[in-house]
C-alpha cells in the first residue's frame, strides 16, 4: 500500500489517478475530507503538524510518496524541514520500506528557501535507513494555471528572469516518474533531475501563451529591486521577497536551463512539451487571466 502525501496538489492528484488506473493500492493523505472524497478511493484525513494523524495514515503502508507545501515566509528554519523529517521518522517507525521524495532542482546546502530546506530533508532521508529515491524537478508548467506563475493585472507575464531559459516540466510527468519508482525496483538510492523536453525563455513562453489564447501576452522583465518592491507591496516580508529575487537571479544565470533524459529513462516516453500542456489546459489558463484582469 502506498501513501500519497500532497494528494490534492498538482503532482499528487496526477499520481493518485495513475496509481488507481493501474490498480495499485494507494491511500491519499488530505487535510479536507470533502477533497478526499472527491479524489475517489481510499483516503486519510491528516496534517503534517498532527503526528497522530500521520501515524494513523501510515498504518499498513509500505511505500511513501513524500511531497508537501513549498517555501513559506518564516523566521528561521522553513516549516517543511520539521514537518517532512518528522514524517520520515514516523515512516521508519511504521515499518515503511521506501520513500520517494519530491525535492527541487539542484537542492543544496545553504540554499535559500526551498533549495536549502529540501537539501536538509534529503540528508535526513538518506540517513534514515529507509530505501529512498529523490526527484528534483525543474519549474512546474502548472505554475502558469495555478496562479503561481506571475501575471500582471492586464494579463502579461512578469518576472526577473531576463533572457534565461527554463526547462519547465509538466507535473503529470513528475507523477509518472514517481509511480515508476513506487511500484518497481528501480531508482533505490538515486536522485533524478527531471525536466521538460526543451528550455524556453519567458519571452518564448509569452509567445506560446499568445498563440494558445488568441490574444497578445507580453513578458515584462523586472529588475530585482522592483520585484522585491512588488512582492513586499503584496504583503510578503522583506527578507522573503529578497530571497525570491535572489533565486530568480540564479535562474537568470541559467541554473535551471539544461534538459535531462530522466523522464524518458523512467517512464519510457518523452516528457510533455509546453505546447502539449497549453493544449490540455487552455481553458484553465484563460480563466486565470480573466480573474487576474478583474
Amino acid at each position: 500500500m502506498i501513501l500519497v502525501t500532497g494528494a490534492t496538489g498538482s503532482i499528487g492528484r496526477a499520481l493518485v489517478r495513475q496509481l488507481r488506473h493501474d490498480g495499485v493500492a494507494a491511500r491519499a493523505l488530505v487535510r479536507d475530507e470533502a477533497k478526499g472524497r472527491a479524489l475517489g478511493g481510499e483516503f486519510a484525513v491528516g496534517d503534517f503538524d498532527d503526528p497522530r494523524s500521520i501515524a494513523a495514515a501510515l498504518n499498513g503502508i509500505d511505500r511513501l510518496f513524500l511531497n508537501g507545501a513549498g517555501a513559506q515566509p518564516a523566521d528561521g528554519e522553513q516549516p517543511m524541514v520539521r514537518q517532512q523529517t518528522a514524517i520520515i521518522d514516523a515512516a521508519r517507525a511504521a515499518g515503511v520500506d521506501r520513500v520517494v521524495k519530491v525535492s527541487v532542482w539542484h537542492a543544496h546546502e545553504g540554499g535559500r528557501l526551498a533549495e536549502g530546506a529540501h537539501w536538509q530533508i534529503e540528508q535526513h532521508l538518506k540517513g534514515s535507513g529507509l530505501g529512498w529515491s529523490v526527484l528534483q524537478p525543474s519549474g512546474f508548467m502548472q505554475n502558469f494555471v495555478t496562479g503561481q506563475g506571475s501575471f500582471s493585472a492586464d494579463g502579461n507575464l512578469v518576472g526577473a528572469y531576463g533572457d534565461a531559459a527554463i526547462s519547465y516540466i509538466d507535473c503529470e510527468d513528475i507523477a509518472a516518474c514517481a509511480a515508476t519508482l513506487l511500484t518497481g525496483p528501480r531508482g533505490d538510492g538515486e536522485t533524478f533531475l527531471l525536466s521538460g523536453p526543451q528550455a524556453l525563455t519567458h519571452t518564448q513562453i509569452a509567445e506560446k501563451l499568445s498563440a494558445a489564447l488568441g490574444r497578445t501576452v507580453r513578458y515584462v522583465n523586472l529588475p530585482a529591486d522592483e520585484l522585491v518592491a512588488a512582492l513586499t507591496s503584496q504583503g510578503l516580508p522583506p527578507q522573503f521577497a529578497e530571497d525570491v529575487a535572489v533565486l530568480m537571479q540564479g535562474v537568470a544565470r541559467g541554473v535551471p536551463a539544461p534538459t535531462t533524459t530522466a523522464v524518458r529513462d523512467l517512464t519510457g516516453r518523452a516528457p510533455r512539451t509546453f505546447d502539449d500542456f497549453l493544449t490540455a489546459h487552455r481553458e484553465d489558463l484563460a480563466a486565470l487571466l480573466v480573474a487576474a484582469h478583474r
